[in-house]
């Protein structure tokens, strides 16, 4: 049951780089890469994306040189010090950032708001954008192509079939759209150029990014050349680099990984993302529960869930009609609002720690429950 209400939210970051899980993002450009594991992964090898029409190709000039056609101290400083601690070779790295370019479009699209423009957050309008006639129907054609493949996946992990196919189709329209920025030049142009000065936590991120990405490259796991999107994320479940050597699965036992030309593997990733991000087998995204009429102080905005059935209860909630606590009613739960900002009303739900796992992926409430949404439709549509 949805209720609504006023309220007082300020402030839209995007989804890759909030704290926040109630912002929304303009574009989905999946989180899941950037919380690093100690999990080894089968060797891994991602194909250069293929370029699609109207995708930013633009040379815009050396993202690491100075006029003289030096590295850049900084550039130099990192290299080195990526070449040392990880043992790998210099020479060739090197050569790879003297050959990166600086991508004004890139910075463009990550770049924070104009001062003074605000940006109102709505989630029907986030919504409509992604469960819609168009990705449901593309979404059953993926599920009956894939259906073996992404049950396997199901009874691996533990994430339902409708889930995992869900969120590729919310990353990448089930890999018709895997992004067509050079990721050397995108992650180069965060790492060294971010186009927020006040945020330098965010360009050391993207540099843990650049160093990942130059490691799988010295190792043979992943091309030079890939392509993916604007904040580097690769393939049909668009990983960034840290999430390919931590979470990346190989599906058919090929001996490599590829995210962006093999279904399986891209199937079974998001299953193993999901399932070390907490997602338990057989809880339901979504408790049904119906909530007291103003539920605004059970809404802590936060990526964890803090609070318990019995808690819920003690603030006048209940079960809706026909339903059972059985299986989640022992677990933490949180209270998700879902704004519409300009209206100053929002709609509840009550998550368990799935959909906190959703979460993990891209930080963002309006994301999980599109997810969660999509996955439902597709599910109505091709049966068990």
């Amino acid at each position: 049951m949805f209720i609504c209400r006023r309220i007082l939210q300020l402030g839209t970051l995007t989804a890759l780089l909030a704290g926040c899980s109630t912002t929304a993002p303009t574009a989905p450009n999946s989180t899941a890469a950037l919380t690093p594991a100690a999990t080894g992964t089968a060797p891994i090898r991602i194909g250069p994306t293929t370029p699609t029409p109207g995708s930013d190709t633009a040379d815009d000039g050396p993202a690491t040189l100075t006029p003289s056609g030096a590295l850049r101290p900084e550039v130099r400083a990192f290299v080195e010090s990526l070449a040392a601690e990880r043992n790998l070779p210099l020479k060739p790295m090197v050569s790879a950032l003297e050959g990166a370019r600086y991508n004004a479009t890139v910075a463009r699209l990550i770049a924070p708001s104009p001062p003074g423009k605000k940006i109102w957050r709505s989630w029907l309008t986030y919504r409509s954008r992604f469960v819609e006639p168009k990705r449901i129907g593309w979404g059953v054609e993926f599920y009956n192509e894939h259906r073996d493949q992404l049950n396997q996946a199901a009874q691996r992990f533990g994430v339902p079939a409708p889930i995992i196919a869900s969120i590729i189709g919310v990353e990448t329209l089930y890999g018709r759209n895997m992004g067509n920025f050079r990721v050397l030049d995108a992650l180069a142009t965060l790492a060294f150029d971010y186009p927020d000065p006040a945020k330098p936590e965010r360009a050391t991120m993207f540099r843990g990014q650049l160093a990942d990405f130059l490691t799988l490259v010295m190792n043979g796991k992943l091309d030079l050349e890939t392509r993916g999107s604007y904040a580097g994320a690769i393939g049909m479940p668009q990983f960034m680099p840290t999430s390919i050597k931590h979470y990346a699965v190989d599906g058919d036992d090929s001996g490599h990984i590829d995210l962006t030309n093999n279904t399986r593997d891209a199937i079974m990733s998001v299953g193993s993302f999901l399932a070390q991000h907490g997602w338990q087998r057989g809880l339901p995204v979504f408790a049904p529960v119906t909530l007291p009429a103003d539920p605004t102080a059970l809404v802590d905005g936060g990526l964890e869930p803090k609070q318990s059935w019995t808690s819920l209860t003690a603030a006048g909630a209940r079960l809706q009609p026909g339903a059972s606590s059985t299986g989640w009613g022992n677990q933490p739960l949180g209270v998700v609002d879902l704004v519409e900002e300009a209206r100053g009303t929002a709609q509840y739900r009550v998550g368990t720690p799935n959909f906190f796992a959703l979460t993990k992926y891209n930080r963002s409430y309006f994301y999980a429950t599109s997810v969660a949404d999509l996955a439902s439709e597709i599910e109505a549509r091709v049966g068990r």
